[in-house]
């Protein structure tokens, strides 16, 4: 009698364990459909479960802020992406570091010296200023896995114009998930001597939530200097996912891509 005892009250504890296990599990689930993620300062959002983009080499490669997609044949990120919240919207005063090479980027990314006397810049990917909340994720930006080629005037120009405008998205949506790099399968001039490729063409994905739906504002500009307005360069973010074999959204149906942001 005295066993027959023990063990229902082991499977009723038993039972008890799975229930809250499953109810975890469940909002687990929930929260990666929700585009407000929980990440805080230890990073680990699951924003990046629900909204990563697929990567043509299999090598993604996850910092503390962003994550990205490295192809060693361009010898830079095919992609980058990140969260940018309205409360990471701040001007620190941080000491500017020196471009170091990504420890965590297997197949080695690109040295810095490449780029130098080439006649580009090293342009970031997830930009410095998106990241001056923090002194770790400002200098985590400066890996040159999070840089590629840009002309000057493009560089402080017309991609400076959108960097702008994606942090005041940031404001008016209170959350954002930004994806960007360069249309590298084109690129036929190279720098340096790991001959890193100089894209023509760089893009922009921007991807917000109101209410119930997703929308996104894609963009696809000529690595060129221009005084056009940035809505001359907005495209369909199958586009984009058609020019680079890119999904950029595999999670998401029925994304709502227009000017309308």
């Amino acid at each position: 009698m005295k066993n027959i005892l023990v063990c229902s009250l082991l499977s009723l504890v038993l039972f008890s364990c799975k229930k809250e296990n499953t109810a975890v599990t469940e909002e687990i689930v929930e929260d990666q459909n929700s585009f407000v993620s929980n990440q805080n300062t230890t990073g680990g959002s699951l924003y990046s479960v629900a909204y990563q983009p697929t990567s043509t080499t299999n090598q993604i490669v996850e910092h503390k802020y962003y994550t990205l997609s490295y192809n060693e044949k361009f010898e830079q990120a095919e992609w980058v992406a990140y969260e940018l919240k309205k409360e990471y919207l701040k001007n620190s005063n941080y000491k500017r570091p020196y471009f170091i090479e990504d420890p965590k980027v297997t197949t080695g990314s690109a040295d810095w010296r490449n780029y130098k006397k080439s006649g580009y810049d090293k342009g970031h990917l997830c930009p410095a200023g998106d990241m001056e909340f923090s002194e770790e994720a400002y200098n985590d930006t400066f890996y040159t896995s999070n840089i590629s080629p840009q002309k000057h005037d493009f560089n402080s120009g017309i991609w400076n114009r959108i960097e702008q405008k994606t942090r005041y998205w940031a404001d008016k949506y209170n959350d954002i998930y930004v994806v960007t790099g360069g249309v590298l399968k084109d690129s036929d001039k190279k720098i340096g001597t790991e001959k890193v490729s100089v894209p023509k063409y760089f893009y922009k994905i921007v991807l917000a939530k109101s209410g119930k739906e997703h929308k996104a504002i894609a963009f696809l500009v000529p690595n060129e200097d221009s005084d056009k307005s940035i809505y001359d360069f907005v495209v369909p973010v199958e586009t984009l996912e058609k020019m680079t074999g890119i999904d950029f959204f595999p999670n998401l149906k029925n994304l709502k891509s227009s000017k309308d942001f």
